[in-house]
């Protein structure tokens, strides 16, 4: 890799108080569970009561929204870790959440003399085309702006987005990709994997005030070659279906029409322009001089591989819930 990877050194070891936000969610959970074995102190600001946020973690209930109660949560904590995401991607959502939650945990920190801010972004913010990237952007530069430390965290894809075609592989139904199959690429990266390495960067100091691209391990892989892993993990031939991009743009221009009058339609509209992104772009590095993608300047972190997590998906060792993201 020609990326600088300092960062992806062990960090010092040390423990603090951290303030964990989006803990309900997939990363966040994975993310407290390393906290929780590195020794931390963990706060949880939430919404409401979860049964999956463990007794010795305390948990402060309510409005997150309210300056005092993410001031309560914020009080003697040394870290903000910020996990928190919009569940559509839909511009009021995104807004809301991207960036509005996450402003307001920022001034509660600066308020209470937190020290340090760990951002879970995306890396498609790279090259901003949608609502929810525009949000992340807006509080990154926010968040950069401020007087605590920062660590901005942007992985490439998770398994779970990359895993909705199992049960129709496994019916006997083709794999459908975009185009040609290899239009775009990622690293893919595990719920574990990234959760380790959002807690390391609490005490690395090589990760101060930087934006930190991720992928996990291994050669950066088509939808095709995704595909055949998924094949392989069934025992099944792999066929594929290819798919025009232009019927995306099809979809995208009838819902944008219908969602003049009709908010439903236009909420489609948004999640449809979604996946048009991400059958068009790679969850890679961006190189900006040669306008392409790189995926030898895009960092790897971690153990997890995808052929190993679709084995267990296909065993039923695992399960997903991809929700309101989900392509196909």
């Amino acid at each position: 890799m020609r990326e600088d990877s300092a960062y992806l050194l062990q960090p010092s070891g040390a423990t603090m108080r951290v303030v964990l936000l989006g803990a309900s969610g997939t990363i966040g959970r994975a993310v407290l569970e390393v906290l929780l074995a590195d020794g931390h102190d963990v706060v949880c600001p939430l919404r409401r009561a979860d049964p999956a946020v463990p007794e010795q973690v305390q948990r402060v209930i309510g409005d997150l929204s309210a300056p005092d109660q993410l001031e309560k949560a914020m009080r003697g904590a040394d870290a903000v870790v910020s996990c928190l995401a919009s569940r559509t991607g839909a511009p009021g959502d995104a807004w809301a959440v991207d960036h509005g939650l996450n402003a307001a945990a920022l001034r509660a920190a600066e308020a209470q003399g937190v020290g340090r801010f760990v951002l879970l972004s995306a890396i498609c913010v790279q090259k901003p085309a949608l609502a929810f990237q525009k949000a992340k952007l807006a509080f990154e530069a926010e968040l950069q702006a401020s007087t605590l430390c920062h660590v901005i965290v942007r992985p490439t894809a998770f398994f779970k987005s990359l895993s909705g075609q199992m049960d129709r592989m496994r019916a006997g139904k083709p794999y459908l990709a975009f185009g040609d199959g290899r239009l775009t690429a990622c690293k893919p990266i595990s719920d574990g994997d990234l959760a380790r390495f959002i807690a390391n960067t609490l005490t690395n100091p090589a990760c101060d005030n930087r934006i930190l691209p991720v992928g996990g391990p291994g050669p950066a892989l088509t939808p095709e070659e995704q595909g055949r892993l998924l094949a392989d993990s069934l025992g099944v031939p792999f066929r594929m279906k290819r798919v025009p991009v232009g019927l995306l743009d099809v979809i995208i221009a009838t819902l944008s029409v219908t969602g003049r009058l009709n908010r439903r339609a236009r909420a489609k509209a948004e999640l449809a322009r979604i996946g048009r992104y991400y059958a068009t772009e790679s969850m890679l590095v961006w190189d900006e001089a040669r306008q392409s993608y790189d995926a030898d300047a895009t960092p790897e972190f971690g153990q997890d591989r995808l052929e190993a997590f679709y084995a267990r998906l296909a065993a039923g060792e695992v399960t997903v819930e991809r929700g309101d993201h989900a392509v196909f």
